[in-house]
């Protein structure tokens, strides 16, 4: 019995024996939530979805942040109109998957009534930690700007 639970075992593929959240479907919608999050200042989620050593790189290195200084940020939330990605990819090695996509940010301008619209290709890093997936590393580039 036990020759043939190994035999069994053996015999999946490998992406039965990978996390859940490493499906792509599932990636993505991680992916939602944290634009979602961001949009919101939802700190909650921030702190439970990034790993420990998350780092986000922005335009051209203009700002790196850590877990502790976007969270930090998140105590005064930027107004966002609306955060929204289109033609996310996902691409899965592992314990490991990158998605790269356009994330499309309309911030409210000062005034209140006014906003600006800016397109960021973006490269996010999730990495399988005990069973939940983990955003490790975002790079986004500015591609335009409203």
């Amino acid at each position: 019995m036990k020759k043939h639970l190994l035999l069994l075992c053996c015999a999946l593929p490998l992406p039965a024996l990978a996390a859940p959240c490493m499906s792509t479907d599932a990636l993505v919608e991680r992916d939602r939530q944290y634009e979602a999050a961001l949009a919101t200042g939802n700190a909650a989620f921030l702190r439970e979805a990034l790993a420990d050593e998350y780092v986000w790189v922005h335009t051209l290195g203009s700002e790196i942040e850590t877990k502790p200084v976007l969270l930090a940020r998140m105590e005064k939330p930027t107004r966002f109109k609306s955060r929204t990605t289109r033609d996310v990819q996902a691409r899965v090695l592992g314990d490991t998957a990158v998605l790269h996509g356009i994330s499309v940010v309309e911030q409210w301008q000062a005034d209140g009534s006014t906003f600006k619209t800016n397109r960021y290709q973006f490269m996010r890093t999730y990495v399988n930690v005990d069973g939940q997936c983990r955003l490790l590393a975002v790079q986004t580039m500015n591609l335009s700007s409203r």
